[in-house]
């Protein structure tokens, strides 16, 4: 049996505006309202090749959780918390930098295990009903089967690159590593997920980082799953969404953070 190789969600080369590129998003999504995703980031990663983009989450009032592949090399990461739509400059919206950055210590870029970082922000941050923390981190193992819901401002199509201006939001279903494996072979390990939408939904280069929650009612969200890979048959393929599970890497977390 053949199967198909894991590909980065490479975090994007941010274009300035004045660049005439046409943008899209998250495959298949719908568009977040303000304020309905607070804890999400969106990160700016500067190096000596350039400036790259993810996405990422804020889980405290200081430490923001993103894909190792979106820290690695990192010089100074700009950050935006408390928007949608990456061109506002609203009064609750917050712009931020920092350069310190934490990798996980056995993060391997070319099987992409262990794809997991954390940026620090220079001062603790005040909270508002735009830029809050997400609820909870996972105290179990993701479940096959269960509901989720990816958010980035990823790309949605093969052909063209970019970002979009507006944050979207996609609905899957976590597969059992069994179903994940007849997939990506046994490149997936158990600290490994899948996600599948309906046809080809899903996420795509720029989604990189960007977390996987769930709802545990009463818009109690739990972050399960940090984005990280696609298949090698491309973003509007039907092949499922590749991301780290959180919960074998809470502790690392909690010592890290303080938290």
């Amino acid at each position: 049996m053949s199967y198909f190789s894991i590909v980065f969600l490479f975090p994007l080369l941010f274009v300035p505006s004045n660049y005439a590129i046409r943008t899209s998003r998250i495959i298949g999504g719908e568009i977040a309202n303000a304020g309905q995703f607070p804890f999400i980031a969106a990160i700016y990663k500067n190096t000596n090749d350039g400036t790259y983009f993810c996405g990422g989450s804020l889980i405290s009032d200081q430490w923001i959780l993103t894909a190792g592949q979106c820290v690695e090399n990192g010089i100074l990461f700009s950050i935006r918390l408390g928007i949608t739509n990456l061109n506002s400059n609203d009064e609750s919206s917050l712009r931020l930098a920092t350069d310190y950055y934490v990798l996980h210590p056995d993060y391997n870029p070319d099987t992409l295990e262990n794809d997991v970082g954390l940026i620090k922000l220079r001062m603790p941050i005040t909270y508002s009903d735009y830029v809050k923390p997400v609820d909870y981190l996972p105290v179990v193992d993701l479940q096959a089967q269960s509901g989720a819901v990816a958010l980035g401002w990823g790309q949605n199509n093969d052909e063209t690159a970019g970002l979009v201006d507006d944050l979207h939001w996609v609905a899957l279903v976590v597969l059992s590593n069994a179903e994940c494996k007849l997939v990506y072979g046994n490149q997936i390990t158990d600290n490994m997920a899948c996600g599948e939408g309906n046809y080809n939904q899903g996420t795509c280069q720029g989604d990189s980082g960007g977390p996987l929650v769930q709802d545990s009612g009463r818009g109690i969200r739990t972050q399960v799953g940090i984005a990280s890979f696609i298949s090698g048959n491309g973003c509007e393929s039907t092949d499922p969404s590749g991301f780290t599970k959180i919960y074998p890497y809470t502790s690392w977390i909690y010592n890290i953070t303080g938290m």
